[in-house]
């Protein structure tokens, strides 16, 4: 159950185009968005979307793959670990970041309708 304490698996879209940052290492970090809905019913009977954003981020091969084949507006599949974090703006205000960083991913929207290069 070790596989168990911190995964997280989401299919959503991506709210905008993924951030691609190369390192003078030559490795790479892919930042994105992506989104997830749910429905629920309220009290008053109406059907209500609960659209939820979250942050994440890919190395090396995985942020090839986003930066190659993944758009904004496309549906992908992830499985990551949930990373938490803090840093300090230029205001000296700190500032906490809760990111999934990518173990696996897959990409669920046809070739034929993505909009990557």
């Amino acid at each position: 159950m070790k596989n168990l304490s911190n995964n997280v698996q989401l299919i959503g879209n991506l709210g905008k185009e993924p951030q691609i940052k190369e390192f003078e290492s030559g490795k790479l970090m892919a930042t994105f968005s992506i989104a997830t809905t749910d429905y629920y019913t309220n009290h008053q009977g109406q059907r209500v979307n609960d659209t939820q954003w979250h942050q994440v981020v890919a190395w090396g091969k995985k942020a090839e793959l986003v930066r190659d084949y993944v758009a904004k507006g496309n549906r992908i599949a992830i499985s990551g670990k949930l990373v938490h974090r803090s840093y300090t703006d230029k205001d000296n205000q700190v500032r906490y970041i809760t990111e999934i960083l990518v173990n696996d991913l897959m990409l669920l929207t046809p070739k034929a309708e993505s909009n990557a290069a």
